[in-house]
């Protein structure tokens, strides 16, 4: 009978199969990303609970992102095929609880509806972890690193995809779905929709998926350097996802109208968070199976391709959460038009990640791949940082056509990187960090990047030429227009001209009726002009971003890829030749 380090390949129907159900579970995580947002505003409707609007997607992205690196270890020390089947069993568990947040009003310790779904939404975010960790890694062992890129390739499409249907599903189940079962608001089908998508990659799994057994020696991990880790990283990841206006990265940068203490709490809980994590890398230094294993930093391609993979996500995220913005406040594009300009860059992400899979399997030279797409991704971030308030919405889609082909080949080749530079038994760990090191780039840019937006709007709309006597009706002044966005200033100083022409003399109000009209026109041309400025500054750190990101690409090493599947060489005792040594970036 064969033993865990002997076990037989596996048929090329059975590694199809298996493929078909984690892109199965990888595309509920991917869906999960974007349907919910279409919901939201009907959901704190309904529980109640606009206050804490962002914390239902700041808990999924929180578990998410910092319990990634716990799943690495556990696949390098368990079976794959049980911790892939726990994150989808977790996963719909939490889908399903979220659905149900509020049927049974205030529940002792969750409190009302609308705390009940934020902590679901930190065990839907903990099974979400697992499922994106986890596609990587079962297709690490199911194709060695010579074919492995055409596959990975198949999570950029995937992705994608979930990128563009999200939105529609959402918004269609939340406006129709009521109707289903008479009692159930629409917006719950938004979670209860992954039960059948789960139900049948479970399905999948379970019917066709081999254990895919850890080597015999495996030792299991380290619990305290877990807590340790999960204690250090949650403060810092918190830290970047709250609201920068009432939470300054430093003491004396925020709006000054909250209490002194809110001050403190950003750079508070990023010291707090680091001191702990010094303690866990202390921890890790020590134990035999920490749940990182720290000589993946003496690795030359896992330090320099993690590098290069953050920056990169830094940039990504300006395009996803600043360009709905840009459109629908410079360009006048409706909400559906500002989410329809996702798709050409979804679909150009889908045909860039699957090309460049292609050619690496067939020709290798897997970073002039990179390096390519990272040079697509300068140029149109520079064309972006130079676009003006007059730029055409059919412009915008060109650009984002163009970039994202050049993201797409971003994030499945460097994760293939890493897993054909390291010890093979350390795959899990290693695909995990590279995910970790990508998602806390984007979280780091998003509240980078949110913080330039925030400063240009308020110096901005500071110098409003607002009419007199309109001011004081502005509440709480640049800081409140930054944070409500400005739009309606126009209609506004309209609405102040009407006032006053109602109560004047017939010829007089004609008069007053036209200079508020040419008044509201040019305070509308400021607040576009405003949004361009900000925006243009954002795509020019973008393209910083993205620069620093192609130069450290640049000091990535290019190895042959590997013509073994990595279960196969773990059992054999095979490593790549150079690991464990220390190298110097």
């Amino acid at each position: 009978m064969p033993t865990a380090r002997e076990a037989p390949p596996l048929a090329a129907a059975d590694r199809k199969l298996i493929l078909v159900g984690i892109m199965l579970a990888l595309f509920l995580a991917a869906l999960d990303q974007t349907i919910v947002s279409a919901a939201l505003p009907r959901i704190v409707a309904d529980l109640e609970g606009v206050s804490r609007y962002a914390w239902v997607a700041t808990a999924y992205l929180l578990a998410s992102t910092v319990l990634v690196p716990v799943y690495g270890k556990l696949a390098d020390t368990y079976s794959r095929k049980r911790v892939e089947i726990g994150a989808v069993l977790l996963f719909l568990t939490g889908s399903f609880l979220c659905g149900l947040s509020g049927e049974f009003g205030t529940l002792p310790l969750l409190g009302d509806g609308m705390n009940q779904l934020v902590v679901f939404r930190a065990v839907q975010g903990a099974g979400g972890a697992g499922l994106m960790a986890m596609t990587f890694i079962v297709i690490a062992d199911l194709y060695p690193p010579s074919e492995r890129g055409k596959y990975q390739g198949l999570v950029g499409a995937v992705w994608g995809i979930a990128s563009v249907l999200g939105p529609l599903i959402g918004g269609l189940l939340t406006d129709h779905a009521g109707g289903f079962i008479p009692g159930v608001e629409g917006w719950r089908w938004v979670f209860y929709v992954n039960m059948p998508l789960g139900a049948l990659a479970l399905w999948f799994l379970l019917r066709r998926m081999p254990p895919l057994n850890p080597p015999d020696d495996a030792i299991p991990p380290d619990i305290p350097s877990a807590l340790l880790m999960v204690g250090g990283l949650v403060p810092v990841i918190l830290a970047l996802q709250i609201d920068k206006r009432r939470f300054p990265w430093l003491p004396g940068l925020g709006a000054g109208d909250g209490p002194v203490w809110q001050s403190w709490v950003t750079p508070g809980m990023i010291a707090g968070g680091l001191i702990v994590l010094a303690f866990f890398v202390r921890r890790a230094r020590r134990v035999p199976s920490p749940v990182v294993d720290l000589s993946l930093f003496g690795n030359n391609v896992f330090r320099r391709a993690n590098a290069a993979s953050f920056f990169f996500g830094a940039s990504f995220m300006s395009i996803v959460v600043f360009l709905p913005l840009f459109l629908v406040n410079v360009v006048g594009s409706s909400a559906t038009q500002a989410g329809l300009a996702l798709v050409p860059f979804s679909l150009g992400l889908v045909l860039g990640s699957a090309f460049a899979g292609q050619v690496v399997s067939r020709f290798g030279h897997l970073r002039d791949q990179i390096l390519a797409g990272g040079v697509l991704v300068v140029l149109v971030g520079v064309l972006l940082s130079r676009m003006t308030v007059d730029i055409g919405y059919g412009t915008v889609l060109l650009y984002m056509s163009l970039v994202g082909l050049g993201f797409g080949p971003t994030l499945p080749l460097f994760t293939l990187a890493v897993q054909n530079a390291v010890d093979v038994r350390l795959v899990g760990q290693a695909t995990s960090a590279a995910q970790f090191f990508r998602q806390t780039g984007g979280t780091m840019g998003a509240a980078l990047l949110g913080s330039v937006l925030a400063a240009t709007l308020i110096a901005s709309f500071s110098s409003l030429d607002l009419p007199e006597g309109m001011v004081a009706d502005v509440e709480n002044g640049a800081e409140r227009l930054a944070s409500t966005g400005g739009g309606d200033l126009p209609d506004r100083v309209a609405a102040f001209y009407a006032a006053r022409a109602a109560t004047a003399p017939a010829a007089e109000a004609a008069r007053i009726r036209s200079e508020g009209a040419a008044h509201a026109e040019r305070v509308g041309r400021a607040v576009r002009e405003g949004y361009t400025r900000a925006t243009t500054r954002i795509y020019t750190v973008m393209s910083v971003l993205a620069a620093l990101a192609w130069l450290l690409t640049w000091r990535v090493p290019e190895r042959p890829l590997r013509t073994t599947q990595d279960r196969v060489a773990a059992a054999r005792g095979q490593l790549p030749p150079d690991e464990g040594r220390p190298a110097t970036l």
